[in-house]
């Protein structure tokens, strides 16, 4: 069976598009540029990295964009008083407080006092019971560029079983929901499930999103399945699998160069002539979580502009 790899580029560009028709619509409506603030505490390299690209994502766009980056000393009542700040705001239509904070912050104190009409990131209580209930302004980003992928494709998932390894707030939960309501069959699995290959094998749709690097093996592998991987690791040589350290590979190049490479859950090459589609790490779905996240500070704009909900509606 020929596999075919889908780039997250290429279907983040499609989404780009779609966004940028809308945007042009709503700034000649309003006026208004869409604005998104994210806050960041401390100096974790990642998170600093994937802040820029946000940053940088916006301006390419359109969109107003403003980091607000806090020292490690930050305390929870400084951060919440930032935050409200930004609540008041009208011209930041979207909050995003990068993960993860210093252990001294209340992560969930903190991230419940974002308005909800804010919450781009789709964490709050609001947020998540809204999704629950199917009438969803905007889901959390991975999962819904992971549905814009089933779009990208005209994959329709409805009746198909969908096995999602991982059960994280911020990915398998809201998944699994997004799959439920697109009619799909869900099951999800995660450290503790026995025969956890025997249950993926099951699956018409596999999505992992443990950070176990090369959890998912071909004996995870229905033939014929969809694989998303969302699983991403930085690991070292003398914890890669053969594969990895090819003379040619982009991972031994990656090794060679910046002494680790960034892999995902899934050992990729094995799954190769028995997936029907697959994503790669890096370049799957890594580009569609930061594109969705404009989709929904857009979606957010156009609803405090006063734009009917179910215009925005998105299941």
């Amino acid at each position: 069976m020929e596999t075919q790899i889908i780039y997250g580029k290429e279907v983040a560009e499609w989404i780009q598009e779609d966004i940028r028709s809308r945007f042009d619509v709503f700034q000649a409506r309003t006026g208004t540029v869409p604005g998104l603030a994210v806050v960041i505490v401390g100096e974790d390299p990642a998170s600093q990295m994937y802040v820029k690209s946000k940053a940088k994502a916006c301006i390419k766009m359109g969109f107003h964009s403003e980091v607000l980056e806090c020292p490690e000393t930050t305390t929870t009542p400084e951060l919440l008083g930032i935050i409200a700040g930004l609540n008041h705001r009208a011209d930041i239509h979207a909050i995003l407080v990068q993960l993860p904070l210093p252990a001294a912050i209340d992560k969930t104190t903190v991230l419940d006092s974002i308005d909800p009409i804010k919450d781009v990131d789709g964490f709050l209580p609001v947020s998540t019971g809204r999704l629950v209930r199917g009438d969803y302004r905007w889901a959390a980003c991975t999962p819904a560029g992971v549905m814009k992928i089933f779009e990208y494709l005209q994959y329709d998932v409805s009746g198909h079983e969908a096995v999602i390894i991982g059960r994280s707030d911020i990915v398998g939960k809201p998944m699994a929901l997004l799959l439920m309501h697109a009619h799909a069959t869900v099951t999800i699995c995660h450290s503790r499930t026995r025969n956890l290959s025997e249950v993926a094998r099951r699956a018409d749709i596999l999505i992992s999103a443990m950070g176990k690097p090369g959890l998912v093996d071909a004996s995870f592998c229905k033939e014929g399945a969809c694989v998303i991987d969302i699983g991403t690791v930085r690991i070292t040589p003398d914890q890669a699998w053969p594969e990895l350290l090819e003379p040619e590979s982009v991972w031994q190049k990656s090794f060679e160069k910046k002494g680790y490479a960034t892999v995902g859950d899934v050992k990729f090459q094995q799954l190769l002539g028995k997936a029907r589609y697959i994503t790669p790490v890096p370049g799957g779905v890594g580009p569609l979580t930061i594109t969705m996240l404009l989709d929904n500070t857009l979606k957010a704009a156009q609803l405090q502009a006063g734009f009917e909900e179910d215009e925005l509606h998105v299941g």
